[in-house]
């Protein structure tokens, strides 16, 4: 008999194992030409979500632009902690990513949204709100892709149960992402 950790890091793989990686491309070349043509890439997610779009955000902004001559501009709209409770308390807790994105999103900006479930209301509306003004949406999602799935002009799909198999996942791909321009793109200093 397999113990947990056995059992967990199998499953995992076999997770893994299924991510689109043409989809991943897709992405890939969707961050660079935001990056070259100076466009803003926004981040959101809720609870491990929120943190899994926190740390790509951390990831491109620092990892994937010091030292190289063309920098992402990335904001994780997760990370204003008075912004989100203001909102929550005078507003709704629906509308904490959209209205940020009404502060500072343009046509041609990226949107990436986070959730496991795919029926987050405050990230769907986000996307909605992306879509509406032409902002390239980019949704990683679980399970059945929920709502998000179809929404997203891009999908990022862990067609998985376990929450954590799927928070891994998302993990991962979003690691393919930075990574790609951390280790395949050289910064200035190095060249």
């Amino acid at each position: 008999m397999m113990s947990f950790p056995e059992r967990y890091k199998s499953d995992l793989i076999r997770t893994i194992d299924a991510i689109d990686l043409e989809r991943v491309g897709e992405a890939i070349a969707l961050l660079a030409r935001a990056r070259d043509e100076g466009r803003r890439i926004f981040t959101c997610g809720n609870g491990g979500s929120a943190s899994t779009a926190s740390h790509f955000a951390t990831d491109m902004v620092k990892g994937a632009s010091f030292g190289y001559p063309k920098r992402f501009r990335v904001m994780a709209l997760t990370d204003s902690l008075p912004t989100l409770t203001a909102y929550s308390n005078d507003v709704s807790y629906e509308c904490v990513f959209v209205e940020q994105l009404k502060n500072f999103a343009e046509p041609g900006d990226v949107l990436i949204a986070v959730s496991g479930s795919g029926n987050s209301p405050n990230v769907l509306r986000a996307v909605e709100y992306a879509n509406s003004i032409g902002c390239h949406t980019i949704g990683l999602c679980g399970r059945d892709g929920g709502k998000l799935g179809q929404l997203a002009s891009l999908k990022l799909h862990v067609a998985h149960p376990h929450m954590g198999r799927i928070e891994d996942a998302h993990m991962i791909m979003l690691h393919m992402i930075g990574y790609y321009f951390m280790d395949q793109e050289q910064p200035a200093a190095q060249q």
